[in-house]
């Protein structure tokens, strides 16, 4: 038998032996099975298949075998976990058993069999208690549709595609059914579509107001729209029902740092360790808190509260080394080199730790080590990364073709009038976050973070189920009134207030944002922007050794940065041209080498007059969240100009990418 190993025919072939499976043909599942895995070794369903017709068959070595096999290449694969499971029951080990089927159900609590094998378990072993709990879950599960407790499984394995497909064929039938809408609305934010996902929710809680876990879903689902103060709101009706619940007042701590509440959320994370004394993700979240507003020696003990809770917690190391002023002793680089090094590390733990080791070996000098940390770091996160760079240039190619001089003199005088906002645009370490430090050392400025507000207009723009390939965004712009980018201004405007005392002007630094001057020049002609630039090779490895937190996805590859920073120089070339003198340009090696002649230009363009203050921006207390918060803490930070030199045979394929733009 030869099996072609394309996507489609082995989907086809798997669906094939479902059925055998299905019809009790274990024997044809094992021999067409073993076939099939010498061209897909690694296809997840086929091991499971493979192992479970081995079980049932009575080979539960063999089965055994092959569920190894499959958690070494997807660990957190809930059915995997049962299979194991179900093996365990056959050999009659108890104790193995429930370990793997709560495994399995803490994954996926939408399992039938893994809850009533449990139930059976525990009853022999002389636990009724826990028995009862499990059968309590059998009972929910059979009072739910089959067909959308099938799709909550599907989705908590991460198999979005087809558990939408049967949750939305369930809608169509049965219009009214809480729990499908709840599950779309969970798919939607897995899938980022959270505008959707916030109205399935707000529907499932008009119909069944006392929901409390869709209610929680709802504020995971308005922080991540950064609706904070809304989010709050729900928050507030959870924990009146259930005050003591932990999920709910972690999540009550985030919505605080979103409104800018550190020190409130501080507090609430504080009383957290109380109860959770060991809990790693609250000392990590604590100790953000406290190193957004300057708590520096106390944000160091948190993160080692973290990593002591969890000796491979790889967030933990690389938060103490995002500090950049950190300096790791021996006995935590060997803590994370070993840590590194272990095969039961998981893929995310031991991204932060290649990154965190970087940082602790180019501290000490040892660069070629350093490098190899940052490199491995670097492939192991673009291995999980979907960035396409063609997508951003293409973007750059047609918001020049559509964003023309004449365009933009057509629409001369369109927006909102107010000049509010100051935007800080560029690339990521660029040097904006001491331009924005400076800027909020004026008693006139709010500085408060990398908002996320223009993107999510784009998102609107985009539409719903936007092509990448052939975007509604920026082609759309041609088509909007005055109107509309009136109506926009001031949704950005009322949106941002949470983030504003009384000052009059505001910053907002997120450097993604110089893709789309041209959608702002329309909403808010008044505001000023500042494209904050860094000598290409320094801000390049700067962005290399960097693990941000989310998005940035270019950051990872020498080609990926080249390419993007290249189309960067293109882009904002255009905007010189067809929006002339309408953004500043601030070199972040002019501000380091003239601090007194940047500051008075900076003002110059915003309108703002001279305040001696922003000189000595330092000494300004103001929470800051960005990687260099601890360096725009000090005098003018002059370290990090040459840096990359130390680098200079490993980055040469980063300046032969570059090419040209080393004199943009």
């Amino acid at each position: 038998m030869t099996v072609d190993p394309t996507a489609s025919s082995v989907f086809a072939e798997i669906a094939r032996l479902r059925q055998l499976h299905a019809a009790g043909r274990h024997a044809d599942v094992l021999a067409a099975g073993s076939v099939l895995l010498g061209e897909v070794p690694e296809n997840r369903d086929l091991l499971l298949l493979v192992a479970t017709s081995q079980r049932v068959t009575g080979d539960i070595a063999a089965a055994i075998a092959m569920l190894d096999r499959l958690e070494a290449l997807h660990p957190r694969f809930s059915r995997m976990l049962q299979e194991r499971g179900l093996c365990f029951v056959a050999q009659k080990d108890a104790p193995r058993a429930i370990d793997a089927l709560l495994r399995a159900v803490n994954i996926n609590p939408a399992l039938p069999m893994s809850w009533q094998m449990l139930a059976g378990v525990y009853r022999l072993s002389g636990d009724p208690a826990n028995a009862a709990i499990a059968a309590e879950h059998v009972a929910a599960l059979a009072s739910l549709r089959p067909a959308v407790v099938a799709a909550t499984s599907l989705f908590a394995d991460g198999d979005l595609a087809p558990a939408e497909e049967i949750v939305r064929n369930v809608l169509r039938q049965h219009g009214d059914d809480v729990e499908a809408m709840r599950l779309l609305a969970k798919i939607g934010m897995a899938r980022e579509v959270f505008d959707d996902a916030e109205l399935l929710f707000d529907a499932v809680l008009a119909r069944v107001p006392g929901h409390r876990a869709a209610r929680h879903e709802y504020a995971q689902c308005l922080i991540q729209r950064h609706k904070y103060a809304a989010a709050q709101a729900e928050i507030a009706t959870l924990l009146a029902a259930d005050p003591g619940n932990t999920a709910y007042r972690a999540l009550a701590a985030t919505a605080a740092v979103g409104v800018g509440d550190n020190e409130g959320a501080i507090e609430l994370y504080r009383a957290l360790l109380a109860d959770v004394p060991d809990s790693p993700d609250v000392h990590l979240w604590l100790g953000h808190a406290l190193k957004t507003v300057s708590r520096v020696p106390e944000a160091i003990a948190a993160y080692r509260g973290a990593a002591a809770a969890r000796p491979d917690f790889g967030d933990a190391y690389w938060s103490l080394a995002n500090l950049k002023t950190y300096r790791f002793p021996d006995a935590e680089v060997d803590a994370m080199a070993d840590a590194e090094a272990a095969p039961a590390t998981q893929p995310d733990d031991r991204i932060h730790l290649a990154f965190a080791l970087g940082k602790a070996h180019e501290d000490r000098g040892d660069y070629a080590r350093s490098w190899d940390h940052y490199a491995r770091g670097n492939e192991l996160k673009r291995a999980e990364s979907r960035y396409r760079p063609e997508i951003i240039e293409a973007n750059t190619r047609q918001q020049i073709a559509v964003c023309t001089p004449a365009f933009f003199a057509r629409r001369a005088g369109w927006g909102d009038p107010r000049p509010d906002p100051i935007f800080i645009v560029g690339l990521p370490r660029s040097g904006s976050t001491l331009i924005e430090q400076i800027l909020a050392s004026h008693s006139a400025v709010e500085g408060t973070q990398e908002l996320a507000d223009i993107q999510r207009i784009v998102l609107d723009l985009q539409g719903r189920d936007p092509d990448p390939d052939n975007p509604r965004y920026p082609a759309i712009l041609a088509e909007m009134t005055d109107a509309e980018f009136t109506r926009w201004g001031d949704t950005y405007l009322a949106d941002t207030r949470i983030h504003r005392t009384d000052r009059p002007f505001f910053i907002d630094k997120m450097p993604n944002n110089f893709r789309h001057i041209g959608l702002i020049h329309l909403m808010l002609p008044n505001a000023r922007i500042i494209d904050a630039r860094r000598e290409p090779m320094a801000c390049c490895f700067s962005n290399l050794k960097q693990l941000f937190a989310n998005g940035q996805e270019f950051t990872y590859s020498d080609e990926h940065i080249a390419r993007y920073y290249r189309t960067y120089l293109e882009l904002m070339a255009h905007w010189d041209i067809a929006l002339p003198g309408r953004i500043l340009r601030v070199n972040h090696e002019n501000v380091v080498a003239d601090l007194e002649g940047s500051v008075h230009r900076i003002l110059e363009h915003c309108g703002l007059p001279y305040e001696s203050g922003c000189v000595e921006f330092y000494k300004t207390r103001r929470h800051v969240r960005t990687p260099s918060s601890e360096q725009v803490r000090q005098p003018i930070f002059r370290q990090s100009l040459d840096q990359w030199k130390n680098y200079a045979a490993e980055l040469m394929p980063l300046r032969l990418a570059l090419g040209n733009a080393i004199e943009g």
